[in-house]
Protein backbone atom coordinates (compact mmCIF):
# COMPACT_ATOMS: atom_id res chain seq x y z
CA UNK A 1 0.00 0.00 0.00
CA UNK A 2 1.33 3.55 -0.96
CA UNK A 3 2.11 5.04 2.71
CA UNK A 4 2.51 8.50 1.18
CA UNK A 5 1.82 11.54 3.55
CA UNK A 6 -1.80 13.61 2.56
CA UNK A 7 -1.71 16.93 2.63
CA UNK A 8 -5.51 16.38 3.91
CA UNK A 9 -7.36 13.47 5.55
CA UNK A 10 -11.28 12.87 4.80
CA UNK A 11 -12.88 10.14 6.19
CA UNK A 12 -16.62 9.61 6.09
CA UNK A 13 -19.30 6.81 8.21
CA UNK A 14 -23.17 6.17 8.76
CA UNK A 15 -24.76 3.40 10.31
CA UNK A 16 -22.03 2.62 13.10
CA UNK A 17 -19.93 4.89 12.61
CA UNK A 18 -19.47 6.12 16.40
CA UNK A 19 -17.89 3.28 17.43
CA UNK A 20 -15.84 3.15 14.18
CA UNK A 21 -14.42 6.70 14.46
CA UNK A 22 -13.65 6.17 17.99
CA UNK A 23 -11.31 3.52 17.06
CA UNK A 24 -9.88 5.57 14.25
CA UNK A 25 -9.20 8.58 15.81
CA UNK A 26 -8.08 7.47 18.90
CA UNK A 27 -5.49 5.47 16.08
CA UNK A 28 -4.71 9.17 14.83
CA UNK A 29 -1.14 10.12 15.68
CA UNK A 30 -0.37 13.36 17.82
CA UNK A 31 1.88 14.28 15.26
CA UNK A 32 -0.52 14.02 12.72
CA UNK A 33 1.01 16.36 9.42
CA UNK A 34 -2.23 17.57 8.03
CA UNK A 35 -5.58 18.62 8.95
CA UNK A 36 -8.71 15.67 9.27
CA UNK A 37 -11.58 16.39 8.30
CA UNK A 38 -14.79 13.72 9.28
CA UNK A 39 -18.59 13.72 7.70
CA UNK A 40 -20.73 11.69 10.18
CA UNK A 41 -24.70 11.65 9.24
CA UNK A 42 -26.02 13.33 12.30
CA UNK A 43 -29.92 14.13 12.67
CA UNK A 44 -30.17 17.89 11.74
CA UNK A 45 -32.89 18.77 13.80
CA UNK A 46 -30.62 18.39 17.31
CA UNK A 47 -27.51 19.54 17.94
CA UNK A 48 -24.33 16.96 17.75
CA UNK A 49 -22.06 15.97 20.80
CA UNK A 50 -19.91 14.19 18.90
CA UNK A 51 -17.02 15.98 19.02
CA UNK A 52 -17.56 16.22 22.68
CA UNK A 53 -18.01 12.88 22.64
CA UNK A 54 -14.75 11.79 20.42
CA UNK A 55 -12.02 14.37 21.83
CA UNK A 56 -11.00 12.68 25.23
CA UNK A 57 -10.05 9.75 22.97
CA UNK A 58 -8.27 11.42 20.71
CA UNK A 59 -4.62 12.71 21.13
CA UNK A 60 -5.54 15.75 18.15
CA UNK A 61 -8.18 18.14 19.01
CA UNK A 62 -11.50 17.41 17.76
CA UNK A 63 -13.93 20.80 17.29
CA UNK A 64 -16.96 21.10 15.29
CA UNK A 65 -16.56 23.17 11.82
CA UNK A 66 -17.62 26.72 11.62
CA UNK A 67 -17.76 28.66 7.95
CA UNK A 68 -14.42 29.61 6.78
CA UNK A 69 -12.57 27.73 9.72
CA UNK A 70 -8.82 27.67 8.14
CA UNK A 71 -7.89 24.08 7.80
CA UNK A 72 -5.87 23.15 10.72
CA UNK A 73 -2.68 20.62 10.94
CA UNK A 74 -3.50 19.03 14.57
CA UNK A 75 -7.14 19.18 14.58
CA UNK A 76 -10.04 16.62 13.80
CA UNK A 77 -13.00 18.64 12.49
CA UNK A 78 -16.42 17.11 12.39
CA UNK A 79 -19.45 18.97 10.21
CA UNK A 80 -22.64 20.29 11.90
CA UNK A 81 -25.59 18.83 11.70
CA UNK A 82 -27.64 20.10 8.87
CA UNK A 83 -24.25 21.92 6.58
CA UNK A 84 -22.07 20.37 3.91
CA UNK A 85 -18.55 20.73 5.05
CA UNK A 86 -16.44 21.87 2.04
CA UNK A 87 -12.91 22.43 1.54
CA UNK A 88 -13.45 25.71 -0.27
CA UNK A 89 -9.20 26.42 -1.05
CA UNK A 90 -6.09 25.31 0.68
CA UNK A 91 -6.54 27.23 3.51
CA UNK A 92 -10.35 26.84 4.96
CA UNK A 93 -13.92 24.93 4.96
CA UNK A 94 -16.97 26.45 4.00
CA UNK A 95 -20.12 25.34 5.27
CA UNK A 96 -23.23 24.91 2.59
CA UNK A 97 -26.87 24.40 2.81
CA UNK A 98 -27.22 22.54 -0.79
CA UNK A 99 -29.40 20.00 -0.91
CA UNK A 100 -29.26 16.98 0.81
CA UNK A 101 -27.19 14.02 -1.04
CA UNK A 102 -29.07 11.06 -0.76
CA UNK A 103 -31.32 12.45 1.94
CA UNK A 104 -27.96 13.16 4.25
CA UNK A 105 -27.07 16.71 5.35
CA UNK A 106 -23.86 16.87 5.91
CA UNK A 107 -22.82 14.49 3.68
CA UNK A 108 -19.85 12.73 2.03
CA UNK A 109 -19.96 12.88 -1.04
CA UNK A 110 -19.30 17.05 -1.21
CA UNK A 111 -16.42 16.86 1.47
CA UNK A 112 -14.46 14.00 -0.51
CA UNK A 113 -14.97 15.72 -4.04
CA UNK A 114 -14.27 19.60 -2.47
CA UNK A 115 -11.29 17.74 -1.26
CA UNK A 116 -10.40 15.87 -4.38
CA UNK A 117 -10.96 19.38 -6.47
CA UNK A 118 -8.67 21.57 -3.71
CA UNK A 119 -5.61 19.10 -2.99
CA UNK A 120 -5.85 16.61 -6.05
CA UNK A 121 -3.49 13.30 -5.72
CA UNK A 122 -2.73 14.42 -1.83
CA UNK A 123 -5.73 13.37 -0.53
CA UNK A 124 -6.52 10.34 1.81
CA UNK A 125 -10.14 9.57 1.96
CA UNK A 126 -11.27 6.73 4.18
CA UNK A 127 -15.15 5.80 4.16
CA UNK A 128 -16.35 3.65 7.22
CA UNK A 129 -19.14 1.60 8.00
CA UNK A 130 -22.71 3.10 6.63
CA UNK A 131 -26.46 1.90 4.83
CA UNK A 132 -26.07 3.86 1.97
CA UNK A 133 -24.22 4.91 -0.91
CA UNK A 134 -23.18 8.38 0.06
CA UNK A 135 -19.20 8.05 -0.53
CA UNK A 136 -19.18 6.50 -3.50
CA UNK A 137 -18.67 9.27 -5.64
CA UNK A 138 -16.65 11.39 -3.33
CA UNK A 139 -14.21 7.97 -3.00
CA UNK A 140 -14.64 7.88 -7.49
CA UNK A 141 -13.67 11.18 -7.37
CA UNK A 142 -10.36 11.41 -5.03
CA UNK A 143 -9.08 8.14 -7.05
CA UNK A 144 -9.17 9.77 -10.46
CA UNK A 145 -7.36 12.54 -9.08
CA UNK A 146 -4.60 10.79 -7.91
CA UNK A 147 -5.48 10.65 -4.44
CA UNK A 148 -5.77 7.44 -1.76
CA UNK A 149 -9.18 5.62 -1.23
CA UNK A 150 -9.11 3.44 2.34
CA UNK A 151 -12.10 1.51 2.91
CA UNK A 152 -13.28 -0.45 5.72
CA UNK A 153 -13.89 -3.99 4.32
CA UNK A 154 -17.48 -4.42 4.07
CA UNK A 155 -17.88 -7.36 6.17
CA UNK A 156 -16.15 -5.99 9.23
CA UNK A 157 -18.36 -3.05 8.81
CA UNK A 158 -21.44 -3.05 10.97
CA UNK A 159 -23.07 -1.54 7.75
CA UNK A 160 -21.83 -3.17 4.90
CA UNK A 161 -23.97 -1.12 2.41
CA UNK A 162 -21.41 1.99 2.33
CA UNK A 163 -17.70 1.09 2.00
CA UNK A 164 -19.16 -1.90 -0.49
CA UNK A 165 -21.00 0.40 -2.60
CA UNK A 166 -17.48 2.41 -3.18
CA UNK A 167 -15.97 -0.71 -3.75
CA UNK A 168 -17.87 -1.59 -6.81
CA UNK A 169 -18.18 2.15 -7.77
CA UNK A 170 -14.85 3.56 -8.04
CA UNK A 171 -12.45 0.16 -6.67
CA UNK A 172 -10.06 1.04 -3.44
CA UNK A 173 -6.34 1.60 -2.76
CA UNK A 174 -6.81 -0.44 0.49
CA UNK A 175 -9.99 -2.39 1.67
CA UNK A 176 -9.12 -2.90 5.79
CA UNK A 177 -10.43 -4.27 8.59
CA UNK A 178 -10.78 -1.50 11.35
CA UNK A 179 -7.85 -2.84 12.96
CA UNK A 180 -5.91 -3.02 9.83
CA UNK A 181 -6.94 0.64 9.36
CA UNK A 182 -6.13 1.85 12.30
CA UNK A 183 -2.71 0.47 12.26
CA UNK A 184 -2.05 2.30 8.87
CA UNK A 185 -3.26 5.28 10.46
CA UNK A 186 -0.35 4.90 13.13
CA UNK A 187 2.23 5.58 10.31
CA UNK A 188 0.72 8.77 9.23
CA UNK A 189 3.65 10.96 10.49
Amino acid sequence: MDARVPRVLVIGASAGGVSALQRVLGALPATLPCPALVVLHVPRDRPSRIAELLDPGSALRVREAEDKQPLEVGTVTFAPPDYHMLVEDEASIALSLDEPVLFSRPAIDPLFESAAAVFGADVLAILLTGASSDGSEGVAAVRQAGGQAWLQCPEDAEASMMPASALQRAGADAVLTLDELCECLKELK
